[in-house]
Formats: C-alpha cells, structure tokens, sequence
C-alpha cells in the first residue's frame, strides 16, 4: 500500500478515535465514513469496530448515544446507515451491501393531539449473527435478530427474527430455502 494511503488511513482512524470511536488499527475506513457516538441524556454512545473491517464510501454509522459494536472481518458497502440508539451488534465476516439500513428505535404513534416529533424513541437492539449477508438496500428494523449464516435479499424489509441459515426475500419478507 503506497505510504499517502497508509497515512490516511492512520489519519482518518485516529480521527474516529478522538471522537470516543474504538477502531481496530488494521480497519480498512473510506474518505467519506462517519462515525458519531452521540449522547443520550448523560450517556455517551459508543462504537466498536472489530479487527479486519472494511467501511466503504458514505457508511453512516451513529450511536446516537447507544452502541454499535461489529465483529471482526464484517464489511459495510457504500451508504449503508446503522442507527445504533438501542444498540446494534454484528457478528464476525457479515456482508452489508450498499445501501442497506439497520436499526434500533422505534416511536410510537401517538394520538392526534399530540406531536409525533416530541414522542420518545422505543429502544429495541438489533443482533445480527455471524456470516449474515444482507442484499442491496435491505432495511432491518428495530428489535430484529437475524441468525447466523443467514441471507436476506435485496430491498427486504425485516420486522421479524430471522432464523440461522434462513434465506429470505421479497417485502414482505419470505423464506426461499436454508442454505
């Protein structure tokens, strides 16, 4: 790897890393990743980066006072957003396509005399197992634990558990075999 590589590389991780941000020094972290902690009330959030992680171009990935934590070798594709207020885990050498969304809040709807916007965010983590491929555009809502080895496809929208091995598709979501 050319030596301004390198030193980007260490520059953009020590960025992370004063940002309260624990990043494994062997992380591969694009130009446009961010990585916020946030706060929620007095507690600060907290994002744990695994040894051996790729992050690609325009990954999202903010705490909002919660806390994100992926296991080693896990590889986030361009754009993909996690939301990390009631805690998101990923478990080792998961593939996250571009474009994909995880989450870990929820709001309730409330009734028509009051505000939407001032309701309190539902916290409900999200557990993603080892060897999970997440296709293209797949949005795991808030609550949700996705087995390990399983697959979901492209544009899913996953408001349930999802077993080990399972492969689903299609929204709503339907299982097409166990690999």
């Amino acid at each position: 790897m050319p030596l301004v590589a390198r030193l980007a590389r260490r520059f953009r991780r020590s960025v992370f890393q004063r940002r309260g941000c624990a990043i494994a020094a062997d992380c591969q972290i694009a130009a446009g990743v961010q990585a916020r902690p946030g706060w929620r009330g007095e507690r600060r959030g907290e994002i744990v980066v695994g040894q051996g992680c790729e992050l690609a171009d325009g990954v999202i990935l903010d705490a909002w006072g919660g806390r994100i934590e992926l296991g080693t070798r896990v590889f986030i594709g361009p754009y993909a957003v996690i939301y990390g207020h009631g805690g998101v885990t990923i478990g080792d050498g998961t593939l996250i396509s571009m474009h994909c969304r995880i989450l870990s809040s929820d709001h309730f709807i409330p009734s028509p005399d009051r505000k939407i916007r001032h309701e309190s965010d539902v916290l409900k983590p999200t557990v993603i197992g080892a060897d999970v491929w997440l296709g293209a555009g797949a949005t795991i809502l808030g609550g949700v634990t996705i087995g390990a080895g399983a697959v979901v496809g492209a544009g899913s929208v996953i408001k349930r558990d999802v077993p080990g091995g399972a492969v689903v598709v299609g929204n709503p979501p339907r299982l097409i075999r166990q690999r």
